[in-house]
């Protein structure tokens, strides 16, 4: 079973879609700063997924506490370049729904 760390809010349900798949989702809370993160498990998670491109700064502190951390950004807005290299997909929701992202994921 994959273990899911979300930063954000999900508006497009993508959370849902991974535990639907039998994914452990669980969400870091408020800013997805480093308290938040490691009370989500990102220290025992298999993915960070990244729906809101403001929390970017939660990347870097993410791969500094599981550096075999994949990280996945599913967010309409751009992301900072300095994710960009950190980033094994950013999939924007209009072009590619949760469930095909799920899929790929889980």
């Amino acid at each position: 079973m994959s273990r899911v760390v979300v930063a954000g809010d999900d508006p497009d349900g993508l959370g849902e879609a991974l535990a639907d798949r039998g994914a452990d989702v669980r969400f870091a809370a408020g800013t997805a700063n480093r308290p938040a993160l490691e009370e989500a498990g990102i220290v025992e998670a298999d993915v960070l997924v990244v729906t809101d491109a403001g929390l970017a700064t939660s990347v870097p502190i993410a791969v500094d506490l599981n550096p075999d951390l994949r990280v996945v950004v599913y967010s309409r807005d751009s992301v900072p370049e300095f994710v960009k290299g950190q980033a094994g997909h950013i999939v924007d929701p209009e072009l590619l729904g949760p469930e095909a992202v799920a899929e790929e994921i889980v």
